[in-house]
């Protein structure tokens, strides 16, 4: 049986625990599903040179570790906040990147490409890393969500330039999703999230960075 967020935080503490690693294990092990239809899907598959699908298929793979990471750090900043209006939010920017997880690893599965390796390490360091965001308090937490988004999009306008024109289904993909994470940025603004220092958002750009590229390879 599956549980919401705000259910989850009614649970006793052990049934909590195990509602929180179940959640851990179906993101990293199970196969996402989407109630929106995959954007791209009525279009034709027009990558057929092999060496161009590994390319999109490792920028997809990229893609989906950040929905892994996405994942982890909701699960993790709805965790330690103390706002049940919070964590509904955080729900519901979860489910779209639950979409997210669905359709990129859809699209690496028709490119014949292979999901990270390293899954269980994204999820573990990032599910940290929102837990240690919720501890500052709501306004950081959201703070962080917003500029996590940010780079995302930023990062998704890359992969974006990086595509040929003609793949048409990557690249209704990658749009769609960029769309969602400029909404959840504006969202985690409009319930009061903080701007933070930049130094801050300079050390998360490097360990973005060394994310994306070992994800690329492994």
């Amino acid at each position: 049986m599956l549980f919401s967020l705000p259910e989850i935080r009614r649970l006793p503490d052990h049934d909590r625990i195990i509602c929180e690693f179940d959640m851990a294990l179906r993101t990293v092990f199970a196969s996402a599903r989407s109630q929106r239809k995959t954007p791209g899907s009525d279009m034709p598959e027009t990558v057929v040179d092999e060496s161009e699908r590994h390319h999109v298929a490792a920028l997809m793979r990229v893609n989906h570790v950040g929905e892994v990471c996405a994942q982890a750090l909701y699960q993790g900043q709805s965790m330690s906040s103390h706002d049940p209006s919070l964590a509904a939010e955080l729900k519901q920017a979860a489910n779209e990147e639950t979409e997210h997880l669905a359709w990129t690893e859809e699209r690496i599965r028709q490119l014949g490409g292979r999901k990270s390796l390293l899954n269980p390490f994204w999820y573990g360091g990032a599910l940290a890393i929102g837990i240690l965001a919720g501890r500052f308090g709501d306004a950081w937490n959201l703070g962080f969500l917003a500029e996590t988004e940010r780079q995302v999009e930023s990062h998704l306008d890359g992969h974006l330039q990086r595509i040929a024109p003609h793949d048409t289904k990557s690249s209704a993909i990658l749009q769609q999703m960029k769309e969602d994470e400029v909404k959840h940025a504006h969202t985690a603004l409009r319930l009061g999230g903080r701007q933070l220092p930049s130094v801050v958002k300079s050390a998360m750009r490097v360990a973005a960075k060394v994310m994306t590229t070992i994800a690329h390879r492994v």
